[in-house]
């Protein structure tokens, strides 16, 4: 199982993490909301352990932007607070379930494994452009029934391209859905990523469905 543990504080986090790691599991540690996103476009987890209260974006913000980009990772909510209102916003957000501070790292754990086991219950249809196929749900790409490996990024890119087919989609749309509409980076990023998509998704296949419109931003053709 790989876990990516959102705690801001170091000694909680660093106990965390080597709970996990010496049951035989692998966890990232993100410190705050926006490294916490950052880690879920990068890697694929099997379950993601996040605190209500973080700097720059609370946890609770943090489910929804990773439900809104279409990512289901199961996610427990960790909060040391129990408010009947506290617990419902964070299912509201997208979290599929949650534990109270202080709790048993046993539990915790138990908790983990469950949601680790589940299936995922919103289960958006499969995306299909041709011979490409997009999965939402399970993270697949395949191309002419060929497996395509992709980050967890690139996929979000594609994906927002695959859902608007033979429409242009700007760099700005692309940055505000798969980067967030507070990116203040290099803007550039989106060519880069365009670019690692063109080499993985059409030149092995031969073709060139990804198309840049010069001015205007980028577009798949689907047909």
């Amino acid at each position: 199982m790989r876990v990516l543990v959102v705690e801001d504080e170091p000694r909680l986090a660093a106990s965390l993490r080597a709970g996990l790691t010496g049951e035989g599991h692998a966890a990232d540690v993100a410190g705050d909301g926006e490294e916490a996103l950052w880690y879920a476009a990068e890697n694929t987890y099997d379950v993601i352990l996040l605190d209500v209260m973080l700097p720059v974006l609370d946890g609770l913000e943090v489910c929804r932007r990773l439900r809104a980009r279409s990512d289901w990772t199961p996610v427990l909510m960790l909060t040391a607070r129990d408010a009947d209102g506290d617990t419902i916003d964070g299912l509201d957000a997208g979290a599929d379930d949650y534990v109270t501070k202080p709790f048993s790292f046993e539990v915790l754990l138990a908790r983990l494994r469950s949601l680790a086991r589940r299936q995922v219950t919103e289960r958006p249809p499969v995306l299909e452009v041709g011979d490409l196929e997009l999965d939402p749900a399970t993270r697949e790409i395949r191309r002419g029934g060929v497996s395509i490996e992709i980050t967890s990024r690139e996929f979000a890119v594609l994906e927002l391209l695959m859902r608007n087919v033979d429409l242009v989609v700007s760099k700005q749309q692309v940055l505000g859905s798969v980067w967030g509409f507070d990116f203040d980076g290099d803007p550039n990023v989106v060519e880069v990523y365009v670019g690692r998509l063109r080499r993985k998704v059409d030149r092995p296949f031969g073709r060139e469905t990804i198309e840049t419109v010069r001015g205007s931003g980028y577009r798949l053709r689907g047909r």
